[in-house]
Formats: C-alpha cells, sequence, structure tokens
C-alpha cells in the first residue's frame, strides 16, 4: 500500500468527494496510474478556488482508491480529464502548517511548499498517518454517488 497526495483547490476536490473521484495534475492519466486499489491519498488545497487568490494551505480530503477503474470524463469541449474512483472519509480540514516540524518528506522546513509544486507525490506511511490522524473524523467512507452506483 502507498499513500500519496494530491494537490487541488478546494472547490476542485468538493466535486471529487461528491462524484467520487480523484483527478490529478489537470486530468493527467500517469500520476493515476501509479495507483493501486487500497491506496491511500491526501488531498491538499494550497487555495480556497483554483482561480482565486485566497489562500487555505490545508488537507481537505482523505480517502482510498476503491478500484482499478481509471476513465475520462469530458467536462468541456478542449478537455477530457481521466479520472480515478476514491473512497472518501469524513474528515475536518487539516491546516498544514502545525504539521510543517513533524512531516519527514517536508526536508526543508522553511521552503516547506517546494514538494507540492509538483501536483502529485508519495509519501511515507509514517507522515501519511500523521496526517490522517488530523483529519479523519469517522473511519468508514462517505456514501457518495460512485459508492451508491457501485453498490
Amino acid at each position: 500500500m502507498k499513500h500519496w497526495i494530491v494537490v487541488v483547490s478546494k472547490d476542485h476536490i468538493s466535486r471529487g468527494i461528491s462524484g467520487g473521484f480523484i483527478q490529478a495534475n489537470h486530468g493527467k492519466l500517469a500520476p493515476l496510474k501509479r495507483m493501486a486499489v487500497g491506496d491511500w491519498v491526501a488531498v491538499y488545497s494550497p487555495k480556497q478556488k483554483m482561480n482565486g487568490d485566497e489562500p487555505l494551505q490545508a488537507f481537505t480530503a482523505i480517502g482510498q482508491v476503491r478500484d482499478e477503474d481509471i476513465y475520462q470524463k469530458q467536462m468541456a469541449i478542449d478537455f477530457t480529464p481521466y479520472r480515478r474512483n476514491v473512497n472518501y472519509y469524513e474528515c475536518a480540514e487539516a491546516p498544514i502548517a502545525p504539521m510543517i516540524g513533524e512531516l519527514d518528506f517536508i526536508t526543508n522546513k522553511k521552503a516547506w511548499g517546494y514538494n507540492f509544486r509538483f501536483g502529485f507525490f508519495e509519501v511515507p506511511g509514517a507522515d501519511f498517518e500523521k496526517i490522517k490522524e488530523q483529519m479523519i473524523t469517522e473511519d468508514k467512507p462517505l456514501l457518495n454517488k460512485a459508492t451508491l452506483w457501485k453498490n
């Protein structure tokens, strides 16, 4: 099992939560192919809105890859991103600032945002557990449209 962080604005991940999916790096296929069923994913949101200026700097969603499906969904005439199904958990937003000193994947604590510039990356399980402890409020997945369709 691997542990991933995906960088997505809060407004965009809210769509993913309600639909039970994740998109990474503006809908690219390669990051999603690196994931496997049961892998954990946490979403870091640097901003409230993709095209906005209001900062957030918090983890806003957490879940597990549900199945092997990778598929495309047309969102505009010229935009058909790849998606992967995720079972999201009920969670609280977790600001990153109090965690910076405890997370080993952040090697330069002064330039802590460097890793997040890549949009998608793997983190050690111990670091992920620290994030998960701050977020999960119930140890069961949320019911969303995609979960209901699969059951």
